[in-house]
């Protein structure tokens, strides 16, 4: 474990020094919303339309593989979802709880440090795992939330969805990729430079913008928190290397990356989610701060397990 521990460590070392940052104040939250929006419409949509441009549907699609990462990733979220609701809890905050449990740092964490730990052939598993959160989780999450508060499902809701889903870079920058090479057209070498200086500067920006982020946030309600990062960093990819090896056999070099993914932290995109809906972002701060923190081990230990496989 010590020399993927070591191979983690530069990673968490930039989230480190983002969080510095912030919390000295040296990065203002105003410098770190404007570093995350360069990251999140430039640089990291730069990397992943490179990415995407430069592979077929093809190659990247495997319904096995969507599959057991979507039975894995489902499971928490009834776990999660089950506990709330014993514990009382509104839908609402039930269905925030249940995204941390289910959904972690993909775009800004796990595109940048998987590809580089797990080799270039990792692209392809981990865009399929950040399509499955952006498309479903997030639109499942809008559906509860807006359901519960309004008593019914509107049309103007799929529209909002819809419209949420088509403003996301991510998810445009991986459909234009894709459709790209479905057309086979070459990039020119202008543009694939480009692009490659552009997307360079994703990995450092977005561990950076993490820890700046973390900076702000608050370690209230520990108990929530420690429990939804048991969820995310245990169970999660615990449920989905159930499903990928043993319920539906995946590749097993493809099994390790989708089970990989799933032990990240807690997505920062939640939190953002939680403060548009007024639905408690504490807790979600909370357990986006322990998680990270805790995953310096976590993620070192489930990489070095799935790297036998």
């Amino acid at each position: 474990m010590l020399p993927i521990f070591l191979k983690t460590l530069p990673f968490f070392a930039l989230i480190g020094l983002g969080y510095w940052a912030g919390r000295s104040r040296f990065f203002t939250s105003e410098a770190t919303a404007y570093l995350t929006k360069f990251v999140f419409y430039f640089a990291l949509s730069a990397m992943l339309f490179r990415f995407s441009a430069n592979l077929s549907l093809e190659e990247v699609w495997d319904t096995r593989l969507v599959i057991a990462y979507l039975w894995g990733t489902a499971f928490v979220y009834c776990i999660a979802s089950i506990v709330g609701f014993l514990r009382r809890l509104d839908v609402p905050t039930n269905a925030i709880e249940a995204q941390c449990a289910a959904i972690g740092n993909t775009g800004f964490l796990g595109v940048p440090m998987l590809t580089l730990l797990l080799g270039p052939e990792a692209i392809g598993p981990v865009m399929l795992v950040l399509a499955i959160d952006l498309v479903i989780f997030s639109s499942l999450i809008v559906i509860l939330i807006t359901g519960a508060r309004e008593g019914q499902l509107k049309l103007a809701m799929f529209k909002t969805i819809g419209l949420g889903l088509i403003s996301n870079p991510m998810v445009v920058a991986i459909s234009l990729g894709f459709a790209w090479s479905g057309l086979q057209l070459p990039i020119p070498e202008p543009l694939n430079e480009f692009l490659a200086i552009l997307g360079g500067a994703a990995t450092p920006g977005a561990l950076f913008a993490i820890g700046a982020s973390l900076a702000t946030k608050s370690a209230e309600r520990l108990q929530i928190a420690a429990w939804l990062s048991f969820c995310k960093l245990v169970l999660h990819p615990l449920l989905v290397a159930f499903a990928a090896l043993l319920l539906f056999k995946v590749d097993p070099y493809k099994a390790g990356v989708i089970i990989a993914a799933a032990a990240l932290p807690v997505a920062g995109n939640v939190y953002m989610l939680a403060e548009h809906y007024k639905v408690a972002p504490q807790r979600v701060s909370a357990a986006i701060l322990v998680s990270t923190a805790v995953s310096i081990l976590t993620v070192s230990l489930v990489i070095a397990q799935v790297s036998k496989l």
